[in-house]
């Protein structure tokens, strides 16, 4: 086997990791933008207030799901350089 070559395990290793990463980053956004709807119907916002909440909160979804992408796929690559 040539040194620069990935076994077939490791690109299905590699594979699941990916699918795991997006998944929990979906989830993870969906509860964060969840988590403003319900403050934004518990306080009875409406008109811009209430925009501006479910934008607010799109936005950290957004974020909160781009940063568990970014850190998963991170520690996998941290993992399989040092051969775990």
């Amino acid at each position: 086997m040539d040194m620069g070559r990935e076994s077939r395990w490791e690109k299905d290793a590699m594979t699941v990791e990916i699918v795991f990463a997006l998944v929990t980053a979906a989830a993870l956004a969906a509860v964060v933008f969840a988590v403003a709807l319900a403050l934004a119907s518990a306080l009875g916002a409406s008109g811009p207030a209430g925009k501006s909440t479910l934008a607010g909160g799109a936005l950290l979804g957004a974020a909160a799901g781009v940063w568990r992408l970014v850190r998963v796929l991170r520690r996998f690559d941290a993992q399989r350089r040092k051969g775990r």
